[in-house]
This record gives structure tokens, sequence and C-alpha cells, in this order.
């Protein structure tokens, strides 16, 4: 694979994935993206991987480390979905890297956050799910970072609220609606990227500068030492926010 060129531009919406390679799982879409920017964000639904995941003989090789983890999930739907998510998150690794996606590893730097091992030093990648739908983002040019929740999240739930600062929950209230979901969209994914950037340095909310809205997407232009953020309605049903920074 060519090296990516600058990457620059809105982010576009998230691909939505029917399966893994061979059934119309839209992968060289999202190898052309990683050409163009550096970087893609795919989404699926755990469902439309079930008959690959349970027919794959060699599901056991392709989890790694993940196995006893798999094997040790109490229900039979969480072993699936996370089964699911560890498929595609190496099938977007292999696009990434341009390699067989059984030569994939995947394991968690010392701050927590996901990283693909061996050949694949240098490419970021993230997982989000909620409900039926998983997100993957990977990234050739920097950190990466994706967060999803339905679209319909009631926004004065206590639990949800428990994870913003409360100047946060104040200026959340006083926003319209649909602005009030994006924001939040915004702190709980940009927490996510501070949380995995914990061990060299987080990323400050106050980096980050809310843009115009382009096609459905809140954009911020990146600029070093910053992260820009965009958000997604995906399959109309959840939001999907994902944010890019500079290279650790």
């Amino acid at each position: 694979m060519a090296p990516a060129r600058p990457a620059g531009g809105a982010p576009r919406a998230p691909l939505y994935l029917q399966g893994p390679e061979g059934l119309e799982g839209p992968w060289d879409e999202a190898g052309e993206r990683l050409e163009d920017t550096g970087r893609a964000v795919v989404c699926t639904t755990w469902g439309q991987w079930l008959t690959a995941v349970l027919l794959d003989p060699g599901l056991r090789p392709l989890l790694g480390e993940d196995w006893p983890r798999f094997r040790g999930t109490p229900s039979a739907a969480g072993r699936l979905r996370f089964a699911v998510s560890r498929y595609v998150m190496k099938y977007a690794a292999a696009t990434a890297l341009d390699v067989p996606v059984h030569t994939v590893e995947l394991g968690r730097g010392p701050g927590g956050h996901l990283l693909v091992r061996g050949p694949g030093a240098g490419v970021e990648i993230a997982l989000a799910h909620t409900g039926e739908l998983i997100v993957v983002g990977v990234s050739r040019t920097g950190r990466i970072a994706v967060h999803a929740h339905p679209a319909d999240l009631d926004l004065r739930s206590p639990l949800l609220r428990g994870r913003v600062p409360a100047r946060e929950s104040a200026v959340l209230d006083a926003l319209p609606e649909d602005e009030r979901r994006t924001r939040l969209l915004r702190l709980l994914t940009l927490r996510t990227a501070r949380t995995g950037a914990a061990h060299d340095g987080p990323a400050q909310d106050g980096q980050v500068q809310d843009g115009p809205v382009r096609d459905g997407a809140v954009f911020a232009p990146e600029a070093a030492g910053e992260w820009s953020f965009a958000a997604h309605l995906v399959q109309d049903r959840y939001l999907v926010g994902e944010a890019h920074g500079p290279r650790r």
C-alpha cells in the first residue's frame, strides 16, 4: 500500500460493513480511505458476522491471547460479540497494513489503549460498541478514538451525566437538544482519547475547537497538538464520534 497522503477535509461517515472480505464487506473502500487520508472508521452490527465467526475453524488462533477472555465470557451473546469485535479490528488493521488478517496481533499499551503489535507498529486502532453496533477506527497518521451511543439516549440519565464534569453539565443544560447531543458525544469521545493517552500526555478538552456542520458532521481542522472531532448519525439509530490526534 502506498504511503498515506496528508489528512485533510472533514471525515466522511463511517463505512458500514456487511461482513468480512468475500461477504460484501467494502474493505476496498476502507483501503482507499486509508490511502487518501491515512485513517478510516468502519462499523457493523455483530449479527452480520456470526456465520463467519461460528464457521471459522481458525477462531482460536485468530483470537490469540484473547481466547481465554472469549471462553470466560459468561453469556453466548457476549462471547460472539467479543469475537466479532476482534474480527473487525483485525480486518481493519490488516487493511491498513496490507497484510493477511491472520498475521495481525492485537495487544494493549502501557496506558491500556489497544494497539497493533509487531509489523503493525505505528498503526493506531480504537474500538467502541453499543447495542448491536461495533465501531472500529484505524489510523496510520496519528492517534484515534471512537465512541458510540444510541441516538435516542436520555441525556438526563444520572449514569451518563456522572461521566461529565460538573462545569460541562451546566454548559450542556444551556444548549438546544441537538447541540447538547453532539457536545456530549464530543466530550465522551475525547474522554476515551484522553484515557488511552494517559501515559504519554492527556488530550485536554479545551484543545479542540467546535467547528461548523458539514454534511452531517461536526468538524474541527487538525493542527499541531490538537484533536479533531466529528460526529455521525449511523443507521438512523446510533451516534458515532471519532477523534484524531497527533502521533504518540
